[in-house]
């Protein structure tokens, strides 16, 4: 008795499953939220002149400045948007390792090239900023206007008191030097007569900015060079609505199209919620099945009542039922017959009328004939087989209750 009860006990207790369910869930969700957005989850701030560095080098502090004056700034991590973009492209150079990758890059229309002047020690105890700085080799600026297509060179000059800008005289402060951009390819927007700080290549909106201090964190400590980075800003644009981006991918901060997020980006949203419905559901339906293990059985199952299963599906299959009202009321009365000791040479009209004297069926009040004339024809429905059926036998059953009842 004992082994049979142990052998049909649940094998997990209720709480177990469900603490079993629920960290499996979390877990595939952390995986899935770390596969997806581990990307997004790095610092970025690390020293260097590149768009997501608060280094005095970097670029993010003029991506702040702009976003606070509530213009459409965004940091884009898409080589695609190197080829095609709409808006005005900010492409901040570094004078290390960016040559080549510049070598079959065509600029495009919209775009602002922001070339180097520095090169930094990263201070390891705090990565996001410089140990120390220094000027940067002029070869190494020169070479990424190689690559460009771009037949120019640099100098740099003592800082002049004030420059003629298109808006006006304005006394700009880089730090040390100015650097400028000497060629007679270039058409100058602001220069001195060393060489142009902003140059703009003829024919094309393609801008050229010598001395980055004019925009990056330590230059933008002064006034004037933030007042000329706003106003060179809005000098490239052509509405208040084209968004302004810097690129991030030539500094090696790459992002493929993650497809986990665009599941739940739009239009993938609704298909993704729907399937996690569907998965909730599923698990749900899983987790409530949980009970004893079925034991294994016989293929053919013994017995007289794996015997009425099958006759009974076979009638089912063979779509039959109705057809067994007059075989099943001819088996009633001949059963009844033998179980009240009824004579054997009686017909089936003299037996119809010996069991109506005994009597109707307690519920309905239909005697035996009135309950026999639905039964001998074939009946209408499955459910109207069941009904007459059930008349008949629970008038059997008051018949036999009766008759062990009954004192005489």
């Amino acid at each position: 008795m004992s082994d049979n009860t142990q052998s049909g006990a649940a094998p997990f207790a209720v709480r177990t499953v469900a603490i079993l369910i629920a960290v499996a869930v979390f877990s595939f969700g952390a995986i899935m939220v770390l596969a997806g957005w581990s990307p997004e989850l790095r610092d970025r701030d690390r020293a260097g002149d590149h768009p997501f560095s608060t280094s005095a080098i970097g670029y993010n502090g003029f991506i702040r400045l702009l976003e606070a004056q509530g213009y459409p700034v965004e940091t884009s991590r898409f080589k695609s948007n190197l080829d095609g973009h709409y808006g005005l492209m900010v492409l901040t150079l570094s004078p290390r390792g960016m040559s080549k990758a510049l070598e079959d890059y065509e600029p495009q229309d919209g775009t602002l090239i922001v070339l180097p002047k520095w090169s930094g020690m990263v201070d390891w105890t705090n990565p996001s900023r410089l140990k120390d700085t220094d000027l940067a080799n002029e070869s190494s600026i020169d070479a990424l206007l190689d690559a460009l297509d771009i037949d120019a060179e640099i100098v740099r000059t003592d800082v002049p008191q004030r420059v003629s800008t298109p808006f006006g005289r304005m006394a700009l402060k880089p730090d040390l030097e100015m650097q400028l951009v000497r060629s007679d390819d270039l058409t100058p927007i602001v220069a001195t007569r060393n060489g142009a700080l902003l140059a703009q290549i003829p024919g094309r909106d393609i801008y050229i900015l010598a001395d980055p201090d004019m925009i990056n964190t330590f230059g933008l400590a002064e006034r004037e060079n933030a007042r000329f980075a706003m106003q060179m800003i809005n000098m490239m644009r052509y509405s208040d609505d084209e968004p302004i981006l810097f690129d991030a991918t030539l500094h090696g901060f790459n992002q493929s199209e993650n497809l986990l997020q665009m599941m739940f980006d739009i239009p993938f949203l609704a298909v993704t919620l729907v399937a996690l419905a569907a998965a909730l559901l599923l698990g749900w339906a899983a987790s409530i099945r949980f009970g004893p293990p079925a034991r294994e059985t016989r293929a053919i199952a013994l017995g007289k009542q794996a015997l009425a299963d099958n006759s009974a599906g076979l009638v089912s299959m063979a779509r039959r039922e109705t057809r067994m009202a007059p075989g099943y009321l001819s088996l009633i009365r001949r059963r009844l017959a033998q179980q009240i000791g009824a004579p054997r040479n009686l017909t089936e009209a003299q037996l119809s009328e010996l069991f109506d004297r005994l009597g109707p069926e307690e519920t309905s009040g239909k005697t035996f004939s009135q309950i026999e004339a639905g039964l001998r024809g074939p009946a209408a429905s499955r459910e109207d087989l069941m009904h007459k059926a059930r008349d008949l036998w629970r008038w059997r059953r008051d018949i036999l209750r009766r008759s062990m009842n009954d004192p005489s």
